[in-house]
């Protein structure tokens, strides 16, 4: 997701809130909602935009001014109907990006029907994200760019530190390229193929599935 663009969280629970933190954290342009006064109450401080309404309700929409925000984020899993009205309301207003949480595959198909963009089950991706960890030991995160090709953190080994890029030519042993270098909080992606290689940094990659299971 950009910074550029405006968001709004529609329910402020436990994983609505951490949504909406992380993006104002990211310093994007985020209003939050929640028909809970209370959970209000214990966002503002770390969401500096935080509303009191019923998302449920088309009025709340227009006053909310929802028609100008580019991504909505829907995480009331818990409520299977009022996903489904703020749903249908959020794209009746123009909202071009819906993005909505909930608890299983079939409310998965019912909120994909009425016009969500993207559906997200989030036990059943942490479940997904746990095996595929499991079966890439040494990558500490995996995002799949295609069917065939992912970006890859992968950990330098011992027997690459105090070696460059270019003496370890991984691009011709293993078909992959180095776009960024991760050390500590710092990463840059102005890479230098004549740094050495240092303990406990991070290559980033893009590469071949298939030839990522070289590096296993």
């Amino acid at each position: 997701m950009s910074i550029n663009k405006t968001y709004a969280v529609f329910g402020l629970g436990r994983y609505g809130r951490a949504v909406a933190e992380e993006l104002v954290n990211s310093g994007a342009e985020v209003i939050a909602v929640d028909k809970d006064q209370n959970n209000v109450n214990n966002a503002i401080e770390t969401i500096p935009v935080c509303k009191c309404a019923d998302i449920t309700e088309p009025e709340a929409i227009k006053k909310l001014g929802i028609s100008t925000v580019d991504v909505v984020i829907i995480a009331m899993a818990s409520n299977l109907e009022s996903s489904v009205l703020a749903v249908t309301l959020c794209k009746e207003a123009g909202v071009k990006t819906v993005i909505v949480k909930c608890s299983n595959e079939m409310h998965q198909k019912i909120l994909s029907r009425v016009g969500a963009d993207k559906v997200i089950i989030p036990e059943k991706e942490s479940g997904i994200r746990l095996a595929r960890q499991l079966l890439t030991a040494g990558f500490s995160e995996m995002i799949e760019l295609s069917n065939e090709v992912s970006m890859v953190e992968l950990n330098v080994r011992d027997e690459w530190v105090g070696k460059n890029l270019i003496e370890l030519s991984l691009r011709k042993k293993y078909s992959i390229n180095v776009v960024a270098i991760k050390h500590g909080d710092s990463i840059s992606t102005a890479v230098d193929p004549a740094l050495p290689l240092e303990k406990g940094m991070e290559l980033i990659v893009i590469a071949n599935k298939l030839k990522l299971k070289k590096l296993k």
